[in-house]
C-alpha cells in the first residue's frame, strides 16, 4: 500500500463495515476509529475494511472515508485466525499472534502509535487524559467506559435505523449523557481552579451562588451558564484550551486573602467544557460521530426535540473550536450543523433519570448486619460452608527442571511471593492437565503476566493456549517470556474478555478480581467449556448490568442482596495478619460466596466443586471453583 509508513513491527487495523446511510458508516465503532485516524493524521497502520457476512459485495463508502486513509477490503474468511476469534475493531502485530480488540483498547493503541510516530504532537497524547487513564477501565467496571464504548454507539445506531416521520423515542443513553454534562467537574487541582473562578466572578461583578456550589449545578443543570456559553474568556475555557494551544492556563500569582480564605462550600463549581470535564480527551473523539449523526436527524425531522439537549448542543458547538477537529471531521464526511438557538433556550423541566444505581435495593427492615446472622440463616436452610476434597494435594510441577522463563521467579516478585505463586500454579495446572486433550484450546482469562498460560503452553504443546488481558504492559511481558521459550502454541489478546468470541474447551482464571470471576464462568458456560477459577477481591462484588447477586436460585430464596454483600465483604478478611478466628469466618464466607457461584453453574448443567488450594498458605484467596459441563 502506498503512503503507509513502516513501523518497527508492521500492524494491521481491521474495521467492520455493514452499510452506509447518509454519510454515516455502520457500525459506528468504525466511524469513530476512522475519525481518530484522521484527527491524528495516523499513517502507521495497514487499514483493512471487513464487510459484514451478509454484505460481502459492498462497495467502499468513499464519501465517508478519510481522504488520507489508504485501505483495502478483506473478507472475514481471509482474516488472520486470531482476529476471527475477536470482535472488531482489532489491531494485529505481525506475525499474527498479538491482537488488540475492542474499541477503547484499539483507540488507545492508535493514540500511542501516533504519538510515537510524531512526538512533537503533544495534543495527541493528551487525549488519554489525566494519568493516561481515559477509557482504560473496562466497560464492566466503569459505567463511563460502558456509556462511551458500548451503549451510546449502539443506541444511536438503533435510533438512526428506526427513525421514521413519527416523533422518535429519544435513547435513554443520550439523556444520560445530557445529565452527565450537568454534573460538577472534578479535576486533580479542583480547589485551586474553583478559587480562580471565584476571583474571576468577583472581578466581573458576578455574584457567586450563596454557599451552595452543588445547588447551582443542580438548579442550572438544564442549560450552560451564560458565562461558559457566551464568553470565550471563562476560566473553564481558558484552562481547557490551554492544553490545545501554547497558552498559559492561569496566572501563578498568589490569590487575594479573601479568595484564599473562602470556604470550599462557597466556591463555585466548575462546569463541563468537554465530555470528561475541562479537557478534550478520547471520550470526546468517541462521542462526536455518534452525537453528530443523532443531532442531524433531530435537526432535519424533529427540531422541537432539540430543546431537551442544551448542554449537548453547547458541547457540540465547542468541540468544533478544537484545532484540527473540523478538518478531520470533514475528511470523514462529518459536516457540522449549527445549533445557535439552543444555547439560550433551555427546557425548564429537569430531565428525569430512570437510572438505578447498580446494587441498590429498597431498605429491608428485617435486615441484621454482620456475617453470623447471615450464615445462620443459610444453615437453617441446610446450606453450610463445605469444600470438596482436593484431588491431589501433594502434586507439584517439577520446577527445578523447567526452563527458567516458565517459572514466576522470572517475574518482578520476591522469592517468597514467587514460591507462593508456584504453589498456586501447581493447583490450577494439575486440574487442567488432568482434563486437557490433544488439540484442545485453553483460554487464560485475566492472564496478567501470563504465569498460568505460559506454564500450560509449555506443558501442553499439543494444545493451543490463549492469553486474554486488558493491561497492555502485562501482556507484553508475557509475550517476551513466551518468545524466550520459543512457544508456538500461544496467542496474546489485549481486550476485555467479552470481545473474545472464539470457541474453546477449558477456561482458567487465577485471581480474577470481583465480578471478573463471574464473567469468566459465564463465558465458559456460554461456550460449554470447563472452567477452573480462583476468585479474588470478593469485596468488589456488586450487582452489574450483567449480574445480580445472589446468582443461584437456591441462594436467592434465602438471602437478600444486602445479606449476600455482607458475606462478600467479610470474605475479604482472610489476610495472615488477622486473628485466626476472624480468618476462619472470612474463609467460611469465601466458601459460601463461591458455593453460590457453583450452584448457579450447576443450574446451567455443570458439575461443580469448590476446592481449597494446597497448601492454604499459598494465598489468602485460596479457593478454586472447578466446573465441568454435564
Amino acid at each position: 500500500m502506498k503512503g503507509i509508513k513502516k513501523s518497527p513491527t508492521e500492524e494491521f487495523l481491521y474495521l467492520e463495515y455493514s452499510h452506509q446511510t447518509e454519510g454515516c458508516i455502520f457500525p459506528l465503532h468504525t466511524s469513530v476509529t476512522l475519525f481518530l485516524l484522521s484527527y491524528c493524521d495516523c499513517k502507521v497502520f495497514n487499514v483493512c475494511l471487513v464487510p459484514a457476512e451478509d454484505n460481502a459485495d459492498a462497495s467502499l463508502p468513499r464519501e465517508a472515508l478519510s481522504q488520507d486513509v489508504d485501505l483495502q477490503v478483506i473478507s472475514r474468511q481471509a482474516l488472520p485466525p486470531i482476529v476471527q476469534n475477536c470482535c472488531l475493531p482489532a489491531v494485529v502485530e505481525q506475525p499474527d499472534v498479538f491482537c488488540r480488540a475492542g474499541l477503547a483498547v484499539v483507540l488507545r493503541h492508535i493514540i500511542q502509535k501516533s504519538y510515537e510516530a510524531e512526538p512533537s504532537r503533544k495534543e495527541i497524547l493528551e487525549l488519554l487524559g489525566f494519568k493516561k487513564t481515559c477509557l482504560k477501565a473496562c466497560a464492566e467496571v466503569s459505567q463511563w467506559t460502558r456509556l462511551c464504548e458500548l451503549t451510546i454507539p449502539l443506541a444511536v445506531e438503533n435510533f438512526l435505523q428506526k427513525t421514521s416521520d413519527q416523533p422518535p423515542t429519544i435513547p435513554e443513553e443520550i439523556l444520560q449523557l445530557e445529565r452527565k454534562l450537568s454534573e460538577p467537574v472534578r479535576v486533580h487541582n479542583d480547589d485551586k481552579l474553583r478559587r480562580q473562578k471565584l476571583k474571576q466572578q468577583k472581578t466581573a461583578g458576578v455574584e457567586p451562588p450563596s454557599g451552595k456550589g452543588k445547588a447551582k449545578s443542580q438548579a442550572g443543570a438544564q442549560q450552560p451558564s451564560k458565562e461558559l456559553a457566551g464568553s470565550s474568556k471563562s476560566l473553564e475555557l481558558k484552562v481547557a484550551f490551554s492544553k490545545l494551544t501554547v497558552q498559559d492556563p492561569a496566572a501563578a500569582n498568589r490569590e487575594p486573602s479573601h479568595i484564599r480564605k473562602a470556604k470550599a462550600s462557597d466556591l463555585p463549581p466548575l462546569e463541563h467544557v468537554f465530555a470528561e470535564g475541562l479537557y478534550f480527551t478520547l471520550a470526546d473523539i468517541v462521542l462526536l460521530p455518534c452525537v453528530h449523526h443523532f443531532l442531524v436527524i433531530l435537526c432535519r425531522k424533529f427540531s422541537e426535540k432539540l430543546e431537551q439537549f442544551p448542554l449537548l448542543a453547547s458541547w457540540y458547538q465547542r468541540i468544533q473550536e478544537v484545532p484540527k477537529v473540523k478538518t478531520a471531521a470533514s475528511k470523514c464526511g462529518i459536516h457540522f450543523v449549527y445549533l445557535p438557538e439552543l444555547l439560550n433556550s433551555a427546557s425548564e423541566t429537569p430531565l428525569n433519570s430512570t437510572e438505578v444505581t447498580a446494587g441498590e435495593e429498597p431498605n429491608d427492615p428485617s435486615f441484621t448486619g454482620g456475617p453470623r446472622p447471615t450464615m445462620t440463616k443459610l444453615m437453617e436452610k441446610g446450606i453450610e460452608a463445605m469444600f470438596s476434597p482436593h484431588p491431589c494435594p501433594s502434586w507439584t510441577l517439577d520446577w527445578e527442571n523447567l526452563p527458567a522463563a516458565v517459572s514466576p521467579k522470572e517475574g518482578k516478585m520476591s522469592t517468597d511471593r514467587a514460591l507462593r505463586k508456584q504453589q498456586q500454579l501447581n493447583n490450577l495446572a494439575y486440574v487442567v492437565l488432568s482434563q486437557a486433550k490433544p488439540g484442545d484450546r485453553i483460554v487464560d482469562f485475566c492472564s496478567g503476566g501470563g504465569h498460568v498460560g505460559i506454564v500450560l503452553a509449555h506443558m501442553l504443546p499439543s494444545c493451543q493456549v490463549i492469553l486474554i488481558e486488558n493491561k497492555e504492559l502485562s501482556l507484553i511481558r508475557a509475550k517476551k517470556r513466551s518468545d524466550e521459550l520459543g512457544l508456538n502454541n500461544i496467542w496474546f489478546i489485549q481486550a476485555n474478555m467479552e470481545y473474545f468470541t472464539g470457541m474453546f474447551n477449558i477456561g482458567v482464571a487465577l485471581h480474577a478480581c470481583g465480578v471478573a470471576t463471574d464473567m469468566v464462568i459465564e463465558h465458559c458456560i456460554q461456550t460449554r467449556a470447563s472452567f477452573i477459577t480462583c476468585p479474588c477481591c470478593y469485596g468488589f462484588i456488586q450487582n452489574t448490568s450483567k449480574f445480580n447477586f445472589p446468582k443461584s436460585e437456591k441462594f436467592k430464596k434465602t438471602l437478600s442482596y444486602k445479606e449476600h454483600m455482607i458475606l462478600c465483604r467479610f470474605a475479604d478478611q482472610t489476610a495472615v495478619q488477622l486473628p485466626p478466628q476472624r480468618r476462619l469466618i472470612g474463609k467460611q464466607c469465601m466458601c459460601l460466596v463461591d458455593m453460590d457461584r457453583a450452584t448457579s453453574a450447576e443450574e446451567h448443567g455443570y458439575s461443580v466443586q469448590v476446592i481449597s488450594m494446597e497448601p492454604e498458605s499459598c494465598s489468602p484467596k485460596n479457593n478454586m471453583i472447578v466446573g465441568i459441563p454435564i
